[in-house]
């Protein structure tokens, strides 16, 4: 399969891409148009017939969908074809409000499959592999979607699922492991425990494929060192399909979105606008090929640029950035705009690992924001800078990122909880709505 996806599909031309994409457009519109109402109230609201979109360039021209969208219609409101062609479902992990439930055909899972696999077969995979494949399973999109794509490239599939560390390692080393799927928080906890039980030197791990959580440049070199292998990122979302909506090759400058079956565009956030390349904004994707569950111009919420820029590996797909913060996750703490990943970037310069936590609280009417991060195992060791001093370096550093105040605190290595799924960094307790 390799051959016929790098050559046919992954280099096509410009001009070749955009007439797949404008076919491809014209009939999921007249798809969704014709088999969910919701899309055909939408798109009449607006004075939109689906003859009216004659190519891609007409795409911003319909209406965009949010997760509250998908949230009003849940379970069946955005389903495009009889519940008796579907056969799996799959489901968001957040914990608030109603789930998002995406609805599958069996072709819908081969075009996922098929993308997962140009996934592991951009850092180098192939049936000689051994896929180690601890993302979560279940509702979970990274388990299955790792699972089915290892399976199309051939390779042999550890479909290990979270958690159970020490069972992690006995079948990495036992079985030979070559390349590890799961988040990279989980990859960074691996790697400590590798180096706790002293069996670097049997781990045969040449490759990592990380998602479904932001992670920075600092983090990825961390994983690299620890495991001894290259680091590559993964994007997805269950709305659109899940894990191998984009990925790194070798270049790891940015991951290529598969244009044949999802199509990007970076909006201005506050107003809709269409950026042009090289822009930063809200990345929207629209599905060109999903039946079951057909999402157009879906907002993301996650912040990043597009680039065309010619990639060394050949591919001709778009990069996208890794995503910069998303639009509602940033707090705003003391009238200042904050990600996690500007905190975690000074954490890391400063030669922490990815153990910290970010504490929002409220007193009176004034934010307080602290950060709680561990010291090194290699900082314990050597015991030649005080941790008042340590404190100070970071707070330092956090204001010259963010330009407020922020408390820190630095702990015993350990001490903050551990995650084998994705990680949860902060906890906001102030109650935003009285």
């Amino acid at each position: 399969m390799g051959n016929y996806y790098q050559e046919a599909i992954e280099t096509m031309p410009l001009e070749e891409l955009q007439k797949l994409q404008s076919e491809r457009i014209v009939e999921q519109v007249k798809h969704v148009y014709e088999n969910v109402e919701f899309y055909r109230n939408k798109m009449d609201e607006k004075g939109i017939k689906p003859e009216d979109i004659k190519g891609i360039e007409d795409i911003k021209n319909l209406p965009f969908i949010e997760k509250d969208d998908l949230r009003d219609q849940y379970p069946y409101g955005l389903v495009g074809v009889p519940l008796s062609d579907c056969v799996r479902i799959q489901s968001t992990s957040g914990t608030t409000g109603r789930r998002v439930v995406a609805f599958y055909t069996q072709e819908d899972i081969n075009v996922w499959d098929e993308c997962c696999a140009r996934a592991i077969m951009a850092v180098g995979g192939t049936k000689e592999d051994v896929v180690h494949v601890c993302y979560g399973y279940g509702l979970f999109t990274g388990g299955p979607g790792l699972n089915g794509g290892s399976h199309l490239v051939g390779s042999l599939t550890l479909p290990m699922s979270s958690g159970n560390t020490e069972r992690q390692l006995q079948f990495m080393t036992d079985l030979g492991s070559t390349i590890l799927c799961c988040t990279p928080s989980y990859a960074s906890y691996l790697g400590e425990a590798i180096a706790e039980a002293g069996i670097k030197d049997q781990i045969k791990l040449k490759a990592g494929i990380f998602g479904a959580e932001p992670w920075t440049e600092e983090m990825r070199h961390n994983i690299e060192e620890s495991l001894g292998i290259k680091a590559y990122d993964i994007y997805g979302l269950t709305e659109i399909s899940g894990p191998g909506v984009s990925f790194e090759c070798e270049e790891q400058a940015g991951m290529h979105i598969q244009e044949d079956h999802f199509y990007a565009e970076i909006i201005n956030p506050e107003t809709g606008e269409v950026l042009p390349e090289g822009e930063v904004g809200e990345l929207v994707f629209t599905c060109l090929t999903k039946k079951a569950f057909p999402l157009l111009r879906y907002r993301t919420r996650d912040l990043c640029r597009l680039t065309r820029k010619k990639c060394s590996c050949g591919r001709t797909h778009v990069r996208m950035t890794k995503p910069m913060g998303r639009s509602d996750d940033m707090m705003v703490v003391k009238g200042v705009n904050v990600w996690p990943s500007q905190i975690e970037a000074v954490l890391l310069k400063q030669g922490y690992k990815e153990n910290y936590q970010i504490v929002v609280d409220r007193v009176g009417s004034n934010d307080t924001i602290e950060v709680q991060v561990e010291l090194t195992p290699e900082m314990v060791e050597a015991n030649d800078v005080p941790v008042a001093k340590r404190e100070a370096a970071v707070v330092a550093g956090l204001k010259s990122m963010l330009g407020i105040k922020v408390d820190v605190k630095v702990v015993e290595p350990k001490t903050i909880t551990r995650s084998e799924g994705k990680a949860k960094r902060v906890i906001d307790k102030r109650d935003l709505y009285k």
